[in-house]
């Protein structure tokens, strides 16, 4: 064994990695056999210094003259990059693990673990195993040994009684009471108690085996100990991709790993490396030499977007509204504004805040302000008309204080005595009053007699929760603000402003998030819209929004290629691709980049006018 390991490292023998051969089936290099066309034999001849040198020979078919020939064996020639692609945010490599019969062995395990560099994180992925059939026998064994060992501990606790000793003093000083084994009829421990004379606990104890106890116990112990013990190199039971068992190592063996991960922006490379082992009885017998990594540059269909900025036209008014409403309680019957009621004082600020930001800002300047109280519908009409105006001079002239002099002239107050119209709104948002009450409130409500109104809620069993819910957020205080700007002089200005939405859209893209891409650039329909649909895997929207533009590139006509490619309508993905390259001759390089059209560009390549 030591000579054969010895052997291995001498030669420096090592596992291979390679990217697997998708070019034209069955091609024919030559390095095959011969075929039944020639007879192989050997041949010498004499070199200069009289020594003979051993050459093959192969029979012509046609003359049946012996013709020398030199047989170069055949080389395999791998490649040691890719071009992969992202797709819908997933890249996917390829790769074959090759193992050389010299590493195989009955005896040994052979462990074999991809590593994945990523930007400079490395991961392991999920290893290879290839078994031997001597060394899984061992395996099998060990769990066997540790089977009979589990087997062997006692679980039934009636075990440890000595059954026969005590049906023995039974039937000798108890014959009426052992006549009962049979009776399946049950007893209480005391009543029990009182006819043996001990109780069952007190005979149990008796004649139990504790010392059999102890052991059976200290077995359960040591299981895991046991285990380790006999099993010696468990079998894996998850987070593998193969665990062959050897039974013949007259050959090699070559397995394609297929590993997926997802994309993420700035991503160009992915590094895979491979390490092995030799491992017998679980113990790590030598470590196999690293062959040369596989690299795979990672494209996607993101580096297409359009990065030019886009512009959207804003239309700006010189004057503008605004308005805020606040809820500003009051005690029953006034119209005093009063701080210490609860909820007060934060509106207060926030309307301050409010004033302030908009008196003090360089940007407008206020042309009035509008102060209006409105009530709710409890209570009479006439009443509530005169406490809404009370409220709304009080409340201006709360704020009076908070603007400059220059500015107090423009301060306005109203009222609205019941605000009957925010009523409707927000009987009609509710979900809490059922639907055929709501119907009824919101029918009695177009009454012209509206105390009249209030009264027929009074009799209705939704009234306390009007009154208690609906009402309060009726009695409220609208500001409202008519302000202009100060570098304008027309009423309106056409401007234009980068569209930040649609470049949101755009960076979605490139950050390969393209269902968002795809929800902000649909509306849009341009190329960039079309990109996202695609990525997304939307080839008929992104064939339609393409469809619709009026101006094309060499770009669009890609776009529409891939999308055609994936509908597999190849031959109009050709036509939209010779389009694509007219426009621009770049592109042709592209198509490496891209499973959709590298395929089909290979195959019209005879098309395609020589760069």
């Amino acid at each position: 064994m030591n000579r054969k390991l010895s052997g291995i490292a001498g030669d420096g023998i090592m596992p291979g990695i390679s990217i697997p051969y998708d070019g034209p089936e069955n091609m024919d290099y030559g390095l095959d056999d011969a075929g039944d066309d020639v007879e192989g034999a050997a041949d010498s001849m004499s070199s200069d210094d009289g020594s003979p040198v051993i050459m093959n020979a192969i029979r012509d078919t046609e003359t049946g003259e012996m013709v020398a020939t030199d047989v170069i064996r055949a080389s395999k020639v791998t490649a040691r990059f890719r071009n992969v692609a992202e797709r819908a945010g997933k890249i996917t490599v390829e790769f074959d693990i090759e193992v050389p019969a010299a590493v195989m062995d009955s005896r040994w395990k052979l462990k074999f673990t991809p590593e994945m560099d990523v930007m400079g994180d490395v991961s392991c992925l999920e290893p290879l195993y290839i078994t031997g059939s001597r060394y899984r026998e061992r395996q099998l064994r060990g769990y066997e040994r540790y089977r009979a060992f589990i087997a062997s501990i006692i679980t039934d606790s009636a075990d440890f009684i000595r059954i026969g000793q005590l049906e023995k003093f039974l039937m000798r000083y108890y014959p009426q009471t052992y006549s009962m084994k049979n009776d399946t009829s049950f007893i209480s421990d005391p009543v029990a108690e009182n006819i043996f004379g001990v109780s069952q606990k007190e005979a149990l104890e008796h004649y139990t085996r504790h010392g059999m106890i102890a052991r059976n116990d200290a077995r359960g112990r040591n299981a895991g100990m046991m285990f380790r013990k006999y099993v010696r190199d468990p079998l894996p039971d998850g987070g593998f991709r193969l665990d062959t068992v050897l039974v013949s190592p007259e050959g090699g063996l070559t397995y394609r790993y297929v590993q997926s991960m997802s994309g993420f922006p700035g991503l160009r490379k992915i590094i895979v490396s491979l390490d092995g082992e030799i491992l017998e009885d679980g113990r790590s017998l030598m470590s196999l030499p690293s062959p040369e990594p596989l690299v795979f540059y990672v494209s996607s269909l993101s580096s297409l977007a359009d990065n030019t900025p886009k512009y959207k036209t804003r239309v700006l008014y010189r004057t503008v509204y605004d308005n805020t409403r606040a809820f500003i309680d009051f005690r029953q019957g006034s119209a005093e504004v009063d701080t210490l009621i609860s909820g007060n004082a934060s509106e207060i600020r926030r309307i301050r805040a409010c004033i302030k930001d908009m008196s003090s800002s360089p940007d407008f300047v206020l042309d009035s302000m509008m102060v209006s109280a409105s009530c709710s519908p409890e209570g009479q009409w006439d009443y509530n008309a005169k406490l809404a105006a009370e409220r709304s001079g009080s409340v201006l002239e709360y704020f009076r204080q908070d603007f400059p002099d220059s500015l107090r002239s423009r301060l306005r107050s109203s009222s609205v005595p019941e605000n009957w119209q925010q009523f409707i709104a927000l009987v009609s948002a509710d979900t809490v009053i059922a639907g055929r009450s709501r119907d009824r409130i919101l029918s009695l409500s177009s009454g012209r007699d509206k105390d009249s109104v209030e009264t027929a809620y009074q009799m209705m069993p939704e009234y306390r929760y009007l009154r208690e819910k609906v009402y309060p957020r009726l009695r409220s205080v609208k500001f409202e603000f008519w302000l202009h700007r100060t570098d304008m002089e027309k009423d309106t200005v056409h401007t234009s402003e980068l569209d930040t939405a649609y470049m949101r859209g755009v960076e979605a893209i490139r950050n390969l998030d393209y269902r968002d891409a795809m929800a902000i650039l649909q509306p849009y329909e341009d190329y960039n819209s079309a990109l996202a649909c695609l990525s997304a895997g939307y080839e008929e929207t992104a064939l339609s929004i393409l469809s619709r533009m009026k101006h094309h590139t060499a770009a669009s006509f890609y776009l529409a290629a891939v999308a055609l490619s994936r509908l597999g309508e190849t031959d109009k993905a050709m036509d939209f691709y010779r389009e694509s390259v007219a426009l621009d001759p770049a592109m042709r390089h592209r198509a490496n980049l891209d499973p959709e059209i590298s395929g089909i560009a290979r195959r019209y390549e005879h098309e395609l006018p020589l760069l």
